[in-house]
């Protein structure tokens, strides 16, 4: 598990602000930047993307997720957002669930409140685990 004394957060805060430099925010006017470190030392990051209708609003998350993928995959152990400002953001419900997804196991957050890991901000989380444990308890092949 990594410590929060051991992730260089002002290099993380750094990428999240450029990431939110490069938001397209025509409607709210409320850039977004997101970035992580992955499980191998890689750096994603993602900017919000806004749309008309807004519903198909792409959040700062979705695109770090997407940069993850793109980049060969892996796990996020450390993770930050930032407003126009610099400021941290808390990610919304539906981007923790995103989060968790893709996240390792104790990954840590920084948040308006302190550094907390991601089973802290959605505490009872269904995902990937959840699936893989299953499978294992009942000898059925899957994903890992």
């Amino acid at each position: 598990m990594t410590r929060a004394a051991d992730v260089d957060w002002t290099l993380l805060r750094a990428t999240a602000r450029n990431a939110m430099e490069r938001a397209y925010v025509p409607y709210s006017t409320f850039p977004v930047g997101a970035a992580a470190f992955t499980d191998d030392g890689r750096i994603v990051s993602g900017c919000n993307v806004e749309n008309a209708s807004y519903g198909l609003t792409l959040c700062a998350e979705c695109s770090l997720v997407s940069d993850l993928v793109m980049g060969g995959g892996g796990r996020l152990v450390a993770f930050v957002c930032v407003d126009g400002n610099g400021d941290t953001l808390m990610p919304c419900g539906r981007c923790r669930q995103l989060l968790y997804e893709h996240s390792a196991e104790g990954m840590l957050l920084e948040t308006v409140s302190g550094f907390k890991t991601i089973d802290e901000v959605i505490p009872d989380a269904f995902g990937p685990r959840q699936l893989d444990a299953y499978r294992a308890s009942q000898n059925v092949p899957g994903e890992s």
